[in-house]
């Protein structure tokens, strides 16, 4: 059966990363378009793959499915879920193991094309979407995906079992019929342009199984899932290997052909990355995604460069940069004044760091969408300025009449201008300083600890904790173990931290558990800022109700300018292009995608053969 739809799609990878940009596939364009339930769906109603493509573009026909493939990971694991709060699962589960009704398409803006669900129906209204699952679709173990899984998955995900993030993502999803053997229909609690498409990201579990496992189980239990591998064994907390499913039910399924082309896959688990980076040269792993600018310039070289037995390059990609920044925590009584926050943000010297630490690799953040169409640029007008209009009498002035500029340091005395313009937006905040340390009018020092989790950052932060120290402020740092470090984001127990707040191509629900109020008391969520400002709250609504691309690109600027304007994170940098070193074992289609992290790119890889 066919029925009139307007598509629309949003790809959001279920593992939230701590330290790494997490890397979305989006929206890109909103115009209303009908067309028909069928084999993939697109925001305008175009698709580049017809309903009887192969594989996509950026795979090859010429892959071979052999040889082991070894990966890095940092810190450990203690669980075999990554869908629950508590502990840390090992990477690959979700995109190894487990699948979603829709999957992705890397070289399109914002496509989507069935996997479990060969067939996806949006009702007229949109109030409601219809799956159609895939006859051939099975567990490892055998067992059909049946819509009673698919009914189970959404209701666990939104469930206490699972991780907060999914309630409030999930949350207009208010629940499922199950309409015969094959289909099931998510019914929706209001319109929202990308509601449908979100639904099609929800991993399908087994029932059978988790009726035998409790979701949140933590033991080590390996899961059953319906994805490419299964796990293969465990060395708990130091290494899992995959082996591919021999009887992997998509194989042959185009949006399968052509990738994860090897036999196994390990993860090794390393106490940080510089010692990851000496273990790579080693050979003891055969792919590493460089992140830290130093070791890109100075640790991957010799003659095992020289000689291309290891190869270093960049890939480009069109990639959200989003924001990365020191973030405070708001729930720290020190860091709820504004001033203090923007006078804080002034101490960074980003351009000595990008000269003396990164080689010049970066570019300084000036948006929480940089590197986006989404980014705010010059002053609001047209729709943007309307959507700030009605609170301009609870906004900072600058909002109206600045753009989004980092304090710069790039004049022979900026680093002493900023710092006394600090200490002036210190003074009228209330903070002096006496016998060299900066108190308020209580007596109580301007003092907190940065948390890190990656070593490499521990020369960042002593150049900013050197200049606070100028200003009076007794800031330290400390590295700490992964697994800790997540707990206590977890549970917000930070006074400063370096984060990531990925961005998509087009943003919606996840904005909520970023920045919406409703989420800064939830623990787990990313909001570990800790906002809680209805003006905040309007914005992100806006975002995700957004009916058309202006609207969205509107809101988003706005969402952009009352963020920045806030002092919530003292902007650090981004590269627009991925920087990767791996052994010279691999060979690779000839097209890359555009949308993509270096990761999903290896698993279109294969391994040479004698």
């Amino acid at each position: 059966m066919k029925s009139k739809i307007q598509p629309v799609f949003r790809f959001f990878p279920p593992r939230q990363t701590v330290i790494v940009l997490i890397i979305i596939l989006n929206l890109f364009s909103l115009n209303v378009f009908e067309g028909w339930a069928a084999h993939g769906i697109s925001i305008d109603g175009k698709l580049k793959y017809p309903p009887d493509f192969k594989r996509f573009e950026y795979t090859s026909e010429k892959a071979k499915k052999a040889g082991a493939l070894v990966l890095h990971d940092l810190g450990s694991f203690d669980k075999m879920n990554p869908y629950t709060l508590k502990g840390s699962a090992p990477s690959g589960l979700d995109n190894l193991v487990f699948e979603t009704l829709s999957v992705g398409s890397l070289d399109e803006p914002f496509a989507s094309y069935g996997l479990i669900a060969k067939d996806i129906e949006l009702a007229d209204d949109r109030l409601s979407v219809t799956y159609t699952i895939d006859e051939n679709a099975r567990f490892s173990d055998g067992s059909p995906i049946t819509p009673e899984d698919v009914r189970f998955s959404l209701n666990t995900l939104k469930s206490d079992a699972a991780h907060p993030f999914y309630q409030a993502y999930l949350q207009d999803i208010t629940g499922s019929d199950i309409l015969d053997n094959n289909r099931i229909r998510f019914n929706f609690a209001r319109v929202n342009r990308e509601l449908h498409m979100i639904a099609s990201q929800v991993p399908i579990f087994s029932k059978k199984f988790y009726s035998k496992h409790h979701f949140d189980d933590p033991s080590m239990v390996p899961p059953v899932g319906s994805g490419p591998y299964v796990v293969d064994s465990i060395n708990p907390g130091k290494s899992i290997t995959y082996k591919r499913n021999p009887d992997y039910w998509a194989a042959n399924h185009p949006t399968r052909k052509g990738m994860f082309n090897f036999e196994t896959i390990t993860f090794k688990y390393f106490r940080d990355q510089i010692v990851s980076v000496e273990a790579f040269k080693a050979n003891e792993f055969d792919f590493m995604y460089i992140n830290i600018a130093k070791q890109w310039a100075r640790d991957l070289v010799g003659p095992k460069f020289d000689t291309k037995k290891i190869i270093k390059e960049y890939l480009p990609h069109r990639n959200n940069q989003g924001m990365q920044g020191f973030l405070f925590n708001l729930r720290n009584p020190l860091f709820q004044d504004r001033r203090v926050r923007k006078a804080l943000g002034m101490a960074f010297d980003f351009e000595w760091a990008n000269n003396k630490l990164f080689f010049n690799e970066y570019t300084r953040s000036n948006s929480f969408f940089s590197n986006s169409d989404l980014a705010a640029t010059g002053l609001p007008e047209g729709l943007e300025l309307e959507y700030l209009l009605p609170f301009k009498e609870q906004l900072p002035p600058e909002v109206f009449m600045k753009p989004l500029t980092p304090f710069s340091t790039n004049t022979p005395n900026g680093v002493r201008d900023n710092l006394r313009a600090a200490k002036k937006i210190l003074m009228e905040a209330g903070w002096q300083v006496k016998k060299g340390r900066l108190v308020n009018g209580e007596g109580k020092p301007l003092e907190f600890e940065i948390m890190l989790v990656s070593p490499s950052f521990e020369r960042v932060m002593a150049g900013y904790v050197n200049n606070l120290s100028k200003l009076g402020v007794n800031a330290t740092y400390r590295t700490i173990d992964p697994a800790l470090y997540i707990d206590r984001l977890n549970r917000f127990d930070f006074a400063m931290t370096v984060h990531v707040f990925g961005q998509s191509q087009s943003p919606g629900n996840e904005q909520r558990d970023f920045w919406h109020s409703a989420s800064a008391d939830r623990q787990g969520s990313r909001n570990l800022i800790g906002i809680k400002d209805p003006v905040v709250d309007q914005l992100v609504d806006k975002v995700i109700y957004a009916m058309t691309q202006e609207e969205l690109n509107a809101a988003c600027r706005a969402l952009d300018r009352v963020l920045w304007y806030g002092y919530y994170v003292v902007p650090n940098w981004y590269v627009a292009r991925h920087r990767i070193a791996y052994w010279n074992k691999f060979n690779r289609p000839e097209v890359l995608p555009l949308y993509y992290n270096p990761i999903q790119a290896l698993m279109t890889w294969w391994i040479k053969q004698n």
